[in-house]
C-alpha cells in the first residue's frame, strides 16, 4: 500500500490539532514524523493534542510508524545565565547512567572520530555503552562503525538501535540515504535530535556518547537544554583558527550548566610512516595551553595518522585495534570514563569553569 503524501498528512493533523499549529512534516516510506509548533506557556496542554494528532496519522492507509513532536520557540533561543534542563520538552532517560556530548566549535577536526572511537574504547573496558549520532545533516556514525542496514521498530513508535563492536548505535543516517540532502529547518532539526536520543530503547546503560554537530546551534541547545548530560568532551585541533570555534563551544555549554570534562586535541602530531620524522603539520599544544587557561582538563593528544583514517573509513574504529593509535583512544576513554564517575558521585555540575 502505497504511503500517503505530506498534504493528506498535514489535512489529517491540523483537523485534530486544536490551537498548535502543524509545523515540518517528514515522510519516508510508511513512517511520519511531524512538528506540532505550540506556545511554550500550554506545552502541557496541548500533549492531548500531540496524542490526538498521532492516532489521526496512524489511521491513514500505509501510515506504518507516526511520531508527533511538541516544539516551542520560545524554548529554542539561548539562555544569557546559567541553568539545567526542566519543564515541557525535558528527555529523560532513566535506564541511561550517563550522557556525554562531544563536541566541538566547527567541522573538520575529528569530532565523529573521537565520538566513535571513544565508544569502543569505553565498551572494551566492559561498560554498556550507546552511540547517538544527532549531526541530522551530516551523519557519519553508520560508515564509520561498519553498520548498514534500517533499525527494527516492534511497536511503530520506539527504534531499536543498531549494535556493533559492543555499542549500540542510532543515527539519521540509519533511515535516509546517504546522498541524500536533509533540507530542515530549525524546528525539524530540534524534533529529530529528540527523537534519536528520546524514542529509542536504548536498554541499560553506564553511558550514552553523543556525537554533536559543529556549531552551536538548534540541535546543540537542543541537547543542552533538556537532556541530562554528564558533561561535554570538547575537541579540536591545535590552530589558532580552530581553537576560536572550540571556545564558543566551551563557552555555550558553560551557560547551560554543562560541565566540561576536558579537551581533547587531534591532529596533534604526524609521524612519517617511513621516516619516522615528526611534524606539526596544524601547530601542536594549542588545545592544552586552552585548557590550562581556562583550568580545565586536557584529556590527551591523538596523532595524525593513516591508519586512523583507513579504519575509519572502513568501518573499523582504530580503537578495537590494539595498536599504538588504539592505545590512545583507550587512554582518553580512561580519563572521561574517571571523570564521569566523579560526576556522578558528586550528584552536581563541576563548577570550574572559567567564562570568558
Amino acid at each position: 500500500m502505497a504511503a500517503p503524501s505530506e498534504k493528506a498528512v498535514r489535512a489529517a493533523a491540523a483537523a485534530v490539532a486544536g490551537r498548535t499549529r502543524v509545523g515540518g512534516i517528514a515522510l519516508r516510506d510508511g513512517n511520519v514524523q511531524l512538528v506540532l509548533e505550540v506556545d511554550g506557556n500550554r506545552a502541557r496542554e496541548a500533549e492531548t493534542d500531540r496524542r490526538a494528532v498521532e492516532k489521526a496519522i496512524l489511521a491513514l492507509p500505509g501510515v506504518t510508524s507516526a511520531t508527533v513532536v511538541l516544539t516551542a520557540e520560545a524554548e529554542a533561543a539561548q539562555p544569557t545565565a546559567p541553568q539545567r534542563r526542566s519543564g515541557p520538552g525535558r528527555i529523560d532517560l532513566p535506564d541511561v547512567a550517563s550522557i556525554v556530548a562531544v563536541a566541538s566549535g566547527k567541522g573538520g577536526v575529528g569530532k565523529s572520530t573521537v565520538a566513535a572511537n571513544l565508544a569502543v574504547a569505553l565498551a572494551r573496558r566492559g561498560l554498556r555503552v550507546g552511540l547517538m549520532d544527532s549531526d541530522v545533516f551530516g551523519p557519519s556514525l553508520p560508515r564509520m562503525m561498519g553498520i548498514s542496514g534500517r533499525p527494527s521498530s516492534p511497536d511503530g513508535r520506539t527504534l531499536v538501535p543498531m549494535e556493533r563492536w559492543g555499542v549500540r548505535c542510532m543515527s539519521i543516517g540509519f533511515l535516509v540515504d546517504e546522498a541524500t540532502a536533509m533540507i530542515w529547518r530549525g524546528p525539524m532539526v530540534m524534533s529529530a535530535v529528540q527523537q534519536l536520543i528520546g524514542d529509542v530503547d536504548w536498554g541499560e546503560l553506564d553511558i550514552l556518547v553523543v556525537d554533536m554537530p559543529p556549531g552551536t546551534g538548534d540541535a546543540q541547545l537542543t541537547l543542552a537544554q533538556r537532556a541530562p548530560l554528564t558533561g561535554a568532551v570538547v575537541v579540536s585541533t591545535p590552530q589558532d583558527i580552530a581553537l576560536i570555534d572550540a571556545r564558543k563551544a566551551i563557552t555555550m555549554f558553560g551557560k547551560v550548566a554543562v560541565p566540561i570534562l576536558g579537551l581533547v586535541e587531534n591532529m596533534s602530531l604526524f609521524v612519517c610512516p617511513h621516516c619516522g620524522a615528526e611534524s606539526h603539520v596544524f601547530g601542536h599544544g594549542g588545545a592544552r595551553a586552552e585548557a590550562d587557561r581556562r583550568g580545565l582538563p586536557f584529556l590527551g593528544e591523538i596523532p595524525l595518522a593513516l591508519e586512523v583514517r583507513e579504519r575509519s573509513d572502513a568501518g573499523e574504529p582504530v580503537a578495537g585495534s590494539d595498536g599504538p593509535a588504539g592505545e590512545v583512544f583507550r587512554r582518553i576513554a580512561g580519563e572521561v570514563w574517571d571523570r564521569v564517575r566523579a560526576q556522578l558521585a558528586a550528584g552536581r555540575p563541576d563548577p570550574v569553569i572559567r567564562m570568558e
